[in-house]
């Protein structure tokens, strides 16, 4: 069963509605976007990418995508260089393992939590949201390609 709304925004979203003793194949997930700041005097940003925590799966992932011609307009000064190495390192700490440097030994959950802990830096997380899905790898795509793309 599903219901549909309209946003303020115009956009039209399903919101499937589960009850009692239905079978529900999706798991919750939080997730937050990436922000890039350049000038934080301004206080003006872009959507940079994607963080998605699934706890049921043990999965937490990022993926990130930088539009330089947006960043650029906000600050032609803007360190691109820099802004792709700190969301290159928020990817090798979501992949844990050596690349994730000193976030390698610590489970899931808990690297997540630090990657949306906030903080004043030119990348830096947006608020933790909520969701259901079956598959969190896809989900994270879908999610960058509504918000940030």
């Amino acid at each position: 069963m599903s219901e549909r709304h309209i946003h303020m925004a115009g956009a039209v979203v399903e919101r499937h509605i589960i009850r009692g003793g239905e079978a529900n194949e999706r798991d919750v997930f939080e997730y937050a976007l990436l922000r890039v700041v350049p000038r934080a005097e301004r206080g003006e940003c872009i959507n940079a990418g994607v963080l998605l925590y699934c706890r049921a799966k043990a999965y937490v992932g990022a993926r990130t995508h930088l539009d330089e011609a947006r960043l650029l307009a906000l600050d032609p000064q803007a360190d691109v260089a820099g802004i792709r190495a700190a969301l290159g390192a928020v990817e090798r700490v979501c992949g844990g393992g050596e690349a994730a440097g000193q976030a390698a030994g610590e489970d899931a959950g808990r690297r997540f939590r630090w990657l949306v802990a906030p903080r004043s830096t030119v990348v830096r997380p947006g608020p933790v949201h909520t969701g259901l899905t079956a598959d969190p790898a896809a989900e994270t795509e879908r999610l960058l390609d509504l918000l940030v793309r």
